[in-house]
């Protein structure tokens, strides 16, 4: 596999991808291509339908596409076994989702502690990285507390500091304010702006709401399975 270049994290170049819904076939990508630089902070705005969805899951390298290519800094990751391809994703990407999607048996400590645990970090290790990261969230008197004892925007907070638990370079947050209120959904931004400022993240967003874009560096707009 050659280097990509270094100026880029994330290419996909010329991606479909084709759903099989029973005997009808869903184009939800048409030929998309993104780059995604190292470093930036990128909206992808689009109408409902419009492969938002879609696109986030092949930038996140969640899915493999039905044609075209996606590289993640130097991987061509059609080319990796499901299991090298779930390590490099762990440790390189880290996810923010609307429904937040914490698991509700577990402390809030236990949360961000997860994704350690599947890249081999020593378990007295990941529960003070999680401690420290949610103390940065102004969380630390919430640390045993269990998502449905937690606000939405303390569970947001928590769902950030679990994306943030293995270092990540990319954090890919998809409509990460899409539950919260005005108020709380710009603290949100915010924290996700100061990541991209002052530690370097490449921050990759999706959201239908045009104030949430305006924190972004750049703005993609994605209509009918293709970015435009």
């Amino acid at each position: 596999m050659s280097e990509k270049n270094v100026g880029s994290i994330i290419e996909l170049k010329d991606v479909h991808k084709v759903y099989q819904m029973g005997e009808t076939k869903v184009r939800a990508l048409r030929g998309s291509s993104l780059e995604v630089k190292k470093g930036e902070f990128l909206s992808i705005e689009g109408p409902s339908g419009s492969g938002k969805s879609t696109l986030m899951n092949m930038i996140g390298c969640l899915d493999v596409p039905t044609s075209g290519k996606i590289h993640l800094e130097r991987w061509d990751i059609e080319k990796l076994k499901e299991s090298d391809l779930a390590q490099i994703r762990g440790k390189k990407i880290g996810f923010i989702f609307q429904t937040f999607n914490l698991i509700k048996n577990l402390t809030a400590m236990e949360n961000v502690a997860m994704p350690m645990m599947f890249q081999g970090v020593p378990r007295e290790k990941r529960l003070k990285r999680a401690k420290d990261l949610l103390g940065e969230m102004g969380l630390e008197e919430r640390l045993n507390h269990k998502p449905a004892e937690l606000s939405g925007g303390q569970q947001q907070r928590v769902a950030i500091a679990r994306a943030l638990a293995n270092d990540p370079d990319v954090i890919l947050a998809d409509e990460p304010t899409g539950n919260l209120d005005t108020r709380t959904g710009r603290k949100v931004l915010q924290k996700l702006k100061d990541l991209n400022e002052e530690e370097g993240k490449t921050i990759v967003m999706v959201t239908h709401d045009p104030n949430a874009a305006e924190y972004a560096d750049r703005i993609v707009k994605i209509k009918d399975g293709v970015v435009e």
